[in-house]
């Protein structure tokens, strides 16, 4: 039998290594961005079009390459970052793997023109699928400037399963912020189909922070600085009255390098824990810098998973500082006990009491305050007189216009034999008999399905129901959320938002959806806007849905409402009115029908 294991061909290597190393056009954004950082660059420019499918492109000002490194580059496990395996226990530069651009080249089409710093000319070359296709000289600038074209054209599965472009650009921010935000001392810019999306200069560490996300930051944020043998902790993190269920920014970096931990951010919501409700999560910037022999980055290709050698004592440093913080931001209410132009308030002085002529108190046994000497045969029952007729008197019910004739027969056969047949219990549930026992309603997620249906029939119908606001309100978007604004903007408006761009990510809010009372209408559209954004879904119509539904959920009644006889009737006729009437659009159950044969089983002696 001849022998039948053999290598594999380097580019069918390459494209192996590129699954884990290179997953989507945000990958490529990162690797290269990150190698321009090492190169010592002073500006990198990031340029993208249609989300990174057809081309992105990274031009910095570093110390460029010459004609052989270029050609170096692109080879396997070839990095000019470390030499030995001892330089892997003292790494400070952001890539040393040397799988990044064999990766990129081998599923996809490479230009590179690079120029040494003093060099009078450069090299050009370009890579197709791991095949060097030319290389030339060129009179380019000092630096490199990377083109990555056509990503994934020879592996057509995984184009497929690409995202849309709202998706796969989201993605790309994301990349693009976590950067940016340890890196202030460079220049960035960001394009996105030839229009800038962002232009960040040279600047401080909390005006980057703000540069990127708006302007709102400057006041949220405390600053955080400890020292210790094992570690040096800075940066920023949320005042406790500006935590959020969704939308927070949690950011870790470790030595210039973004990480995940989970333990570390158990720290910081501990120091939180008694001054937040439960499920809020605090904004945070946390930048560490501690010996790079006393952690072990290559655990996973994409380098965001840390092991610390020092875990626990960096845990108990990082819960005490953001403790400290916010213990010196006053974010912990004190007690006052400044005494100066202080009221002069008499003390009682038992030594000197016979001195006082107190007042003497007469007090009347036989005063009664319930009973009126001027009528004293009147009845309480007199008071309420005609109030159960009143009640008694079958109710306008809203919605009854909308209720198809039909069902509305059905309706009215439901209740036909009670007289009032709506209960509140603990002002969250609604209580009506049915012919077959009784059922009990959330309320909150009762309207929620009524009010879903209604924002989807006005997408469906392309009309919408707004009401114009005195003065307009200003929301400011971050450079991702803005990005998703364009896919989405039909729909905000048949939803009943009326609102126009004014530039630098900013939107003008005209008007509000019909009945929504929510008091702040920028929280509300961002709100909305973030919600579409953490999704992944890929249909259009999906989106949609989760439109209408965050929408729905603002403005639907809170748990606790207390609910009249007309509003809890005209809910449950609402319900019952539709065909999906026992689950929210998120799947969560409205009601529960307690069957007269279970009541009876209850009672069963």
């Amino acid at each position: 039998m001849s022998d039948i294991i053999h290598l594999l061909p380097d580019h069918i290597a390459n494209q192996i290594a590129a699954g884990e190393v290179i997953q989507r056009p945000a990958s490529v954004v990162k690797e290269l961005m990150e190698n321009a950082v090492d190169a010592g660059a002073g500006q990198i420019i990031v340029n993208v079009k249609e989300a990174g499918r057809s081309l992105v492109q990274v031009i910095d000002d570093g110390k460029g390459m010459s004609e052989t490194d270029a050609r170096m580059a692109f080879e396997r496990h070839a990095t000019s970052k470390i030499t030995n395996a001892q330089d892997l226990y003292a790494l400070r530069t952001m890539g040393f793997r040397g799988e990044a651009l064999a990766s990129i080249a081998a599923v996809s089409q490479v230009e590179l023109r690079t120029r040494l710093k003093g060099a009078e000319v450069g090299a050009r070359l370009s890579i197709s699928g791991s095949m060097l296709d030319d290389i030339k000289m060129d009179a380019c600038n000092e630096g490199s400037t990377f083109s990555v074209r056509n990503l994934f054209y020879n592996v057509p599965a995984r184009r497929k399963f690409l995202k849309t472009n709202e998706t796969e650009f989201r993605n790309i921010m994301t990349e693009f912020e976590r950067v940016v935000l340890v890196n202030p001392q460079i220049e960035f810019k960001l394009f996105h189909n030839d229009v800038e999306v962002l232009h960040l200069p040279v600047s401080g560490l909390r005006q980057r922070i703000v540069n990127v996300f708006g302007k709102k930051y400057n006041a949220q944020l405390l600053s955080m600085e400890i020292a210790t043998s094992v570690v040096k902790i800075t940066g920023f993190i949320g005042q406790f009255n500006a935590v959020k269920r969704r939308g927070y920014l949690n950011f870790f970096f470790v030595n210039g390098r973004y990480m995940r931990h989970p333990y570390f951010h158990r720290a910081i919501m501990n120091a939180y824990e008694s001054l937040i409700p439960a499920g809020d999560i605090p904004d945070y910037f946390i930048y560490m810098t501690l010996d790079p022999a006393s952690i072990d980055i290559n655990i996973h290709p994409t380098k965001t998973e840390i092991k610390f050698e020092n875990e626990q004592p960096v845990w108990q440093i990082l819960s005490s500082a953001v403790r400290e913080t916010l213990g010196k931001s006053n974010a912990i209410p004190s007690i006052d006990f400044n005494t100066d132009d202080k009221i002069d308030i008499p003390v009682y002085n038992p030594a000197s009491a016979h001195h006082i002529n107190a007042p003497k108190v007469e007090l009347n046994t036989r005063y009664n305050p319930f009973r009126d000497s001027s009528s004293p045969g009147q009845s309480w029952e007199q008071l309420y007189a005609g109030f159960e007729h009143d009640r008694m008197m079958p109710s306008e019910k809203p919605f009854a216009e909308d209720i198809p004739e039909e069902q509305a027969e059905e309706q009215e056969s439901l209740f036909s034999d009670v007289a009032n047949p709506c209960f509140q219990y603990k002002n969250r549930y609604i209580i009506t008999p049915l012919k077959s026992g009784l059922v009990l309603i959330d309320q909150r997620r009762a309207h929620i399905r009524i009010l879903y249906e209604q924002y989807m029939s006005n997408i469906k119908l392309r009309k919408s129901v707004s009401q114009q606001m005195l003065f307009p309100e200003i929301v400011e978007f971050t450079p991702a959320e803005a990005a998703m604004i364009p896919s989405v903007t039909d729909e905000i408006q048949w939803l009943g938002f009326d609102i126009s761009p004014i530039g630098d990510n900013c939107y003008s809010i005209n008007g509000m959806p019909a009945g929504v009372r929510e008091g702040n209408p920028a929280l509300l559209l961002k709100e909305i806007v973030r919600q579409v954004m953490e999704s992944e879904s890929v249909q259009k119509k999906e989106k949609t849905g989760l439109l209408a539904l965050s929408l729905a959920k603002s403005a639907a009644i809170r748990p606790g409402k207390s609910l009249t006889l007309e509003e809890m009737e005209a809910i449950v006729a609402a319900l019952f009115s539709m065909e999906a009437n026992n689950l929210t659009p998120d799947g969560k159950v409205i009601m529960s029908v307690i069957t007269d044969d279970e009541l009876v089983k209850r009672f069963k002696a």
